[in-house]
């Protein structure tokens, strides 16, 4: 009788995907959601840095040619132009970090009450007989900022990141499907919260900062202790607070959303 060969082979089982260990939450600081401003001010300064930076000129240097005077004139107006644009990113990005604006109603009411200043501010440069004495007042704001300045904002920008992606290594916490870790200080302290049972509320308090990084705030209440864990500014937090659901399993997740 014929050997069957298959019968001697054993199917290869299926690769399963590795299972999840662990989840890291890491609480930022809010000045990373400076961001827009600081790639506003890396746009302007590679684009005044290969096109030309806004020349300051001296009455008995000022040029004789018309064509100069009009080529200068240019160069202070696109310059002044990126600056006042710089100055309103920079002004409701700050105003991010003031206040929480926690409804999407107070979202449209910002950005209507920014689209409606900045409007007015290039008309007043583009075409200033359409607001007549407003475009006088607002045309004598003459801001003019050179390459040098926003280099100088965006080395800044870069340093603060670098401090931030350093801090964050020595504070950060850790779910695991058996404990909650919180690592802090330099040395690798460590302090362990018992994870079965856990509480977790997240809420997202802010539409601006949930809109820019997705970002959130995680509640963390394990059983047996009487002060709850508040973990701000946790990026991605949906991506984060789906993590947690698979890892431990049965955990209900209570989810505060305005």
């Amino acid at each position: 009788m014929g050997h069957d060969e298959s019968s001697d082979q054993v199917a290869p089982s299926t690769s399963s995907t590795k299972p999840l260990e662990s989840v890291r939450l890491v609480p930022y600081p809010k000045i990373i959601f400076m961001y827009p401003t600081v790639l506003l001010a890396l746009v302007v300064a590679i684009w005044l840095t290969m096109v030309g930076e806004p020349r300051a000129t001296a009455a008995a240097d000022a040029p004789t040619s018309a064509a100069a005077s009009t080529e200068l004139g240019l160069e202070q107006s696109t310059a002044a132009t990126l600056t006042l644009i710089f100055i309103w990113v920079c002004a409701v990005n700050t105003l991010v970090l003031a206040f929480d604006f926690p409804r999407s109603s107070s979202l449209t009411l910002i950005i209507s009450l920014v689209s409606i200043v900045l409007s007015a501010v290039l008309l007043s440069r583009w075409k200033p007989e359409l607001l007549g004495a407003v475009s006088d007042g607002i045309s004598s704001l003459q801001p003019v900022a050179n390459a040098t300045f926003y280099w100088m904002i965006v080395v800044i920008a870069a340093c603060f990141l670098l401090a931030i992606k350093i801090a964050v290594r020595f504070d950060y916490w850790e779910i695991r499907s058996n404990e909650l870790l919180h690592h802090h200080g330099l040395w690798g302290n460590l302090k362990r919260f018992s994870a079965p049972h856990v509480r977790i509320d997240k809420e997202m308090n802010d539409v601006f900062e949930y809109l820019l990084l997705r970002s959130g705030r995680l509640i963390l209440q394990p059983s047996g202790e009487s002060r709850a864990i508040i973990l701000d500014n946790i990026l991605w937090i949906d991506r984060k607070e789906e993590a947690v659901t698979k890892l431990l399993g049965s955990l209900t997740v209570d989810i505060k959303d305005d």
